[in-house]
C-alpha cells in the first residue's frame, strides 16, 4: 500500500484529485476523514494542510506527496522531487505599495517585510546582500502594507488580482513554482512498483494533453499530399474505403497544429474531418 500525501483543500487539492481520477484511482472524499483507502489501487489518500506535506513525507509518514515547490523549498525538508506536475503555477513575489518608488533591490534594506515564507525570503536577502527585518504572519499577508504591519511583503502571486486590489505592485520574482510529487527516501520495492504504475498513468494523462484524434476521408491520389501535412505519434493510418479511389486517414496531432493546417487538408480534398478528445495517450 503507497500512502499519498494531498492538501486537504484548495486549489491544489482540487487538481491533484482530479488527476488521481484520471488515472482510474478511485477515491470517495468525506470531510470528516483525513485518511481514505482508494477501492480499485493499492494507495490511500492522506490530507493535510500544505505545509505539513514534505516532513510527513521526509519522515515517511507517508510515501509520497503532491504539494507545491514552495512549500517544499520553505520546510528545506529532505525528500526526492520525482517530478512536476504541470499545475499549481505560481510565483514568489516581493510587492510594495503600487505608490512607491522603486529603483531596484536596495530599496529593502532597512524595510520590514511581511510573509509566510521567512526561510525562502532570508535565503534571498543574505544571496543579495539584503538587510530587511522579517515579519512572519499567516494568512492575509497582502494587509500587511496597508494596515502598517510592514513596508513590503514576500507572497505567493498568480494572477496578481490580489495584489491590485491591494494597492500593492510585484515588483521582485524571487522562485517561480508549481505542483511536484514528491517521495520519502529509500521506497522499499513493493513501494516503488505502485510508484511506477501510478506514473505511467500520470505519463499516459500528460501525452494526451492538447491532442487530438484526426480522421478524415481523402481521394487516393492526394494521400501523399495529405500524410505529409499530418504528423502523429508515427505515422498516419490509412484505410481504403467502400467508395472506390478514397481512402480513410486516421492520426493524433496537436491540437494547435491542426488548426494551422485545415485549411491545407480541406484544399487537398479532405472531407468529412472528424476531431475527437483524446483522455490517455501510451507513447
Amino acid at each position: 500500500m503507497l500512502r499519498i500525501a494531498i492538501q486537504s483543500k484548495g486549489r491544489l487539492h482540487d487538481d491533484a484529485m482530479n488527476l488521481l481520477s484520471e488515472a482510474d484511482v478511485k477515491i470517495r472524499e468525506s470531510k470528516r476523514t483525513l485518511l481514505v483507502k482508494a477501492t480499485n489501487f493499492p494507495v490511500e489518500v492522506l490530507f493535510l494542510r500544505d505545509d505539513d506535506i514534505p516532513q510527513t513525507v521526509a519522515n515517511g509518514v507517508a510515501d509520497i506527496g503532491i504539494v507545491g515547490l514552495n512549500e517544499v523549498e520553505e520546510t528545506g525538508c529532505a525528500v526526492d522531487i520525482v517530478r512536476s506536475l504541470g499545475f499549481g503555477a505560481c510565483r514568489l513575489s516581493l510587492a510594495l505599495p503600487k505608490d512607491l518608488k522603486y529603483e531596484g533591490l536596495q530599496w529593502f534594506n532597512g524595510k520590514k517585510i511581511a510573509t509566510s515564507y521567512p526561510a525562502v525570503l532570508r535565503k534571498f536577502l543574505s544571496k543579495n546582500n539584503i538587510d530587511a527585518k522579517i515579519h512572519i504572519i499567516s494568512g492575509s499577508v497582502e494587509i500587511s502594507t496597508g494596515v502598517g504591519i510592514a513596508d513590503a511583503i514576500f507572497d505567493i502571486v498568480s494572477s496578481g488580482s490580489t495584489l491590485v486590489n491591494n494597492n500593492l505592485k510585484e515588483v521582485e520574482t524571487v522562485m517561480q513554482s508549481e505542483a511536484v510529487f514528491v517521495a520519502t527516501k529509500n521506497l522499499d520495492t513493493e513501494k516503488k512498483q505502485i510508484l511506477d504504475e501510478l506514473q505511467f498513468r500520470f505519463d499516459a494523462i500528460k501525452s494526451a494533453e492538447n491532442k487530438k484524434y484526426v480522421l478524415l476521408n481523402a481521394p487516393d491520389d492526394k494521400i501523399s499530399e495529405i500524410i505529409s501535412l499530418l504528423p502523429g505519434v508515427k505515422s498516419p493510418t490509412v484505410m481504403p474505403l467502400a467508395e472506390k479511389g478514397w481512402s480513410s486517414v486516421h492520426t493524433v496531432i496537436d491540437e494547435v497544429k491542426f488548426w494551422e493546417i485545415i485549411g491545407q487538408l480541406k484544399a487537398h480534398g479532405a472531407q468529412g474531418i472528424l476531431i475527437i478528445d483524446i483522455e490517455k495517450l501510451i507513447v
